[in-house]
């Protein structure tokens, strides 16, 4: 019941006998890869068969069938072992590879597991990248989005602080408060006047005003410039006669 969850997942794992270790050779590493408890060893193959009837694995050409083969050899650390299907003397299909590391076998991945392995971890880290870059982002409405970085936040840290500049005021606002100003100018007039930059503000009671004209002496003025006027029209006389063409 072991063997039969664990074909899940093959890939995942690996088994090693330490007691056959020292003896590993080209010989013994069919015997090695054939122990029961080796989850990789399919019971119901050919090389089960022979071995049970104590003969050559050169029969093995002769069935039909599931069988494993020793494909290469590097003594004493690597071997590669393949899983195929025979249907006849000279035809077979591979089904899976194996390879001893130091007395440790695994299984080869085939072409479609390493192709969806690597897809898997790039989708991996570009969606932890987008995950990332999300924490980052910012927004308010008056703003919009921005990049916040904690690298932003550590030099603004140590980076002294600055004034911050008023930002200039609208229009509006501008006028509104002129409006204002006049209002309250109309009805508490001020008490004192600086005449010019720089001077010292005198009250209002010590200026000096010139005095108005008399509103006699304004009459006499206009009859005099009406009078002024009639005598330059008369002098110039009337106006040339000029004879009509007929």
């Amino acid at each position: 019941m072991a063997a039969v969850d664990i074909r899940d997942n093959l890939l995942g794992i690996s088994w090693v006998d330490s007691s056959w270790i020292p003896i590993l050779n080209n010989g013994s590493v069919l015997d090695y890869f054939s122990e029961r408890s080796n989850p990789f060893y399919d019971r119901t193959c050919n090389n089960e068969v022979v071995k049970m009837q104590r003969m050559t694995l050169e029969h093995l050409n002769q069935m039909v069938g599931v069988e494993y083969i020793l494909l290469h050899a590097q003594e004493p650390i690597l071997f590669i072992i393949r899983k195929q299907q025979r249907q006849s003397p000279t035809q077979v299909i591979p089904l899976a590879d194996y390879y001893i590391i130091a007395g440790v076998i695994y299984q080869a991945p085939d072409l479609g597991s390493v192709i969806n392995s690597r897809v898997l971890t790039a989708v991996h880290g570009i969606q932890s990248a987008f995950e990332e870059a999300m924490s980052y982002c910012r927004y308010h409405p008056s703003k919009g989005y921005w990049w916040h970085f904690k690298d932003q936040e550590e030099r603004e840290k140590a980076k002294p602080k600055a004034k911050k500049k008023e930002e200039p005021s609208s229009i509006f606002q501008r006028q509104r408060v002129d409006a204002l100003l006049l209002d309250l100018r109309q009805k508490f007039p001020p008490k004192f006047v600086q005449q010019k930059l720089g001077e010292k503000p005198i009250p209002v009671d010590q200026i000096k005003k010139e005095p108005e004209p008399a509103p006699e002496a304004v009459k006499q003025e206009e009859k005099e410039t009406v009078k002024n006027a009639q005598q330059s029209a008369g002098a110039k006389g009337p106006p040339e006669k000029r004879m009509r063409l007929q």
